[in-house]
């Protein structure tokens, strides 16, 4: 029964080929970015004082919180009646001040003319002392006059600053005063901010700031590089583009980062011509700062990374061969690799578990990415 079985068919076992997605590295030239967040603050904001006493007697409609004025307005006036009596009365004082250098100099004439009579009566040709031309009293006149004018000048200054006026063309933040209060000199009455320029302080970690062109002879002359903000308010995302305008020059001692400072003109769109949406103070946005300009440098997604900086290749005979890249870089979606691959290599994007050097691979017509320099901050 041994001898007369029959041979089980052998049967050759086939290898599975798995599908992958991949893609073809494009080597081309790469307009980095770096990215942070930040808050916008005003670039001025103010604390306005009463620099007199008196009673609120009236307050602009302007004068609310978030309420916009204009350069010169009038935001808040102070009861003026001791002020405009105080000037009457120095300009009383500077009239009698006046009369009395008038005299002082008639006097003065008198004198002299008489000490010319006496001395060619008497052929004497001793000089006549300023006493006796009435010299001191004259410049002791003149004196009182000047301090005169300098007291109707500080009262005609006290008057005017019983209208509190609009510094600059802005916005009020918060409200600490109002009409039928009782002030007094320092008494604080609103905090306002000007709406002309939004800054926003964008941390960077020191490795981020090779990527960057920050010479101060760039940042001083208006060529900072250029930086997008983005935020979602309603569910709608939108944008506004300044500019990086300063550092604040020194690490933060804590968070090891350097600030930069980026602009935004009229965030409020007062002018009406740069923005469809206002960008308000307090927002939270993300930045997109434009970077320096890399050459032959091949940008791939984030994904097709491994452990230890290796990439899948998928090779002439269509075997998966791990690479060691030179990493330039990486963020949230991309890498950037300065060597260890080459242009028109197939990149595997599909995450395989526990993938073999050899393992054959099969694959539909590879994605070609279309990178290249970015100026609007999309890929």
């Amino acid at each position: 029964m041994f001898f007369q079985q029959s041979k089980p068919n052998t049967v050759q076992p086939v290898i599975p080929v798995m599908l992958v997605d991949i893609v073809r590295a494009k080597s081309t030239m790469i307009q980095m970015e770096v990215r942070a967040q930040g808050t916008v603050t005003p670039r001025t904001q103010t604390t306005l004082v009463s620099e007199v006493s008196g009673l609120i007697t009236s307050v602009s409609p302007s004068f609310v919180a978030g309420g916009f004025f204009s350069k010169g307005d009038v935001l808040v006036r102070i009861d003026d009646r001791n002020y405009r009596a105080d000037v009457k009365r120095a300009q009383a004082s500077v009239a009698t001040a006046q009369t009395v250098v008038t005299r002082e100099a008639g006097l003065a004439d008198y004198a002299l003319a008489d000490w010319e009579r006496a001395k060619s009566l008497f052929q004497s040709s001793k000089a006549a002392s300023d006493l006796a031309l009435r010299k001191p009293q004259l410049a002791e006149a003149i004196a009182n006059l000047e301090f005169a004018r300098a007291e109707l000048d500080k009262r005609n200054g006290d008057l005017d600053r019983t209208m509190i006026r609009a510094p600059y063309d802005g916005m009020v933040r918060e409200k600490r005063a109002d009409i039928g209060q009782f002030v007094a000199s320092g008494t604080q009455l609103a905090v306002t901010f000007a709406v002309d320029i939004a800054e926003i302080r964008l941390p960077l970690p020191d490795r981020e700031l090779a990527f960057l062109d920050l010479q101060d002879s760039r940042l001083n002359d208006g060529l900072g590089p250029e930086v997008i903000l983005r935020a979602e308010i309603g569910g709608i995302e939108h944008s506004w583009r300044g500019k990086i305008v300063r550092t604040e020059g020194v690490f933060d001692e804590r968070s090891r980062v350097l600030y930069l400072v980026a602009q935004i003109v009229d965030p409020y769109n007062q002018q009406g011509e740069m923005w469809s949406y206002p960008l308000r103070m307090g927002t939270f946005v993300q930045a997109t700062i434009a970077g320096r300009i890399a050459e032959n440098i091949i940008k791939l997604p984030r994904s097709v990374l491994r452990h230890g900086n290796k990439v899948w290749i998928v090779n002439q005979d269509n075997e998966l061969v791990p690479r060691t890249i030179d990493l330039l870089r990486s963020d949230r979606d991309s890498i950037y690799v300065s060597g260890g691959i080459n242009s028109d290599d197939l990149v595997c994007l599909t995450i395989l578990d526990n993938p073999l050097p050899g393992t054959r691979v099969r694959f539909t017509n590879p994605v070609d990415l279309q990178l290249g320099i970015n100026t609007d901050g999309n890929d």
